[in-house]
């Protein structure tokens, strides 16, 4: 059997949770932005990789299990405003698109339909995901979350979905939180945390 040195990973005794006063060394790692957890992480996928690297069939499956992957994935349309909108992935595409096209009477994917969000776009290495989303009832305004690297906190941003201008809104510290969007159009419910100090 192999012997694995796994990293030092530091306990911070002092924080405890309230108000039940329970210790909680690991807090820090909450933070994925910052230098210390990044530094963390590194180490970790160093390990990882010095034994995944040792496996003969590796190359193999990661090749089969690509190939098994890249296959056209289209979602479920809904029907926002005068447009259906939905989700696309052509097969290996890190994130997958969301599409538009006009309402007609009859429903078939359009080949030439328009893209309205690429989530691609925001960041080099695709890491940048839309968490939830959700349409005023008019299909004016979308509101959506994004989260960076697989992170559970995630910023709200609004899009006018029929002028295409991206809204000053910015709403962060957002973690686990629905959109719900009032019946006159006007704003819409969400829940977030205090602002957390973090050491980036």
């Amino acid at each position: 059997m192999v012997h694995l040195s796994y990293p030092k990973t530091r306990k911070d005794e002092s924080v405890r949770s309230e108000p039940h006063d329970i210790p909680d060394p690991y807090r820090w790692l909450e933070e994925p932005d910052s230098s210390e957890t990044a530094a963390w992480v590194e180490e970790q996928n160093k390990l990882t990789d010095s034994v995944f690297s040792s496996f003969a069939y590796r190359q193999t499956l990661q090749q089969k299990i690509t190939q098994l992957y890249d296959y056209p994935k289209v979602g479920c349309p809904q029907k926002k405003g005068g447009y259906y909108y939905y989700f696309k992935n052509t097969g290996l595409q890190n994130q997958s698109l969301l599409y538009r096209q006009p309402v007609t009477d009859e429903l078939k994917y359009d080949e030439n339909a328009e893209v309205f969000f690429d989530p691609n776009k925001l960041s080099d290495d695709g890491t940048v995901a839309i968490k939830t989303y959700a349409f005023s009832e008019d299909g004016r305004f979308f509101a959506y979350s994004l989260s960076k690297s697989g992170s559970d906190w995630s910023t709200i941003y609004v899009k006018d979905a029929l002028s295409g201008e991206q809204l000053s809104e910015e709403l962060k510290w957002v973690k686990f939180s629905g959109i719900s969007w009032t019946h006159d159009h006007k704003g819409f419910f969400y829940s977030r945390f205090p602002v957390l100090c973090v050491d980036t």
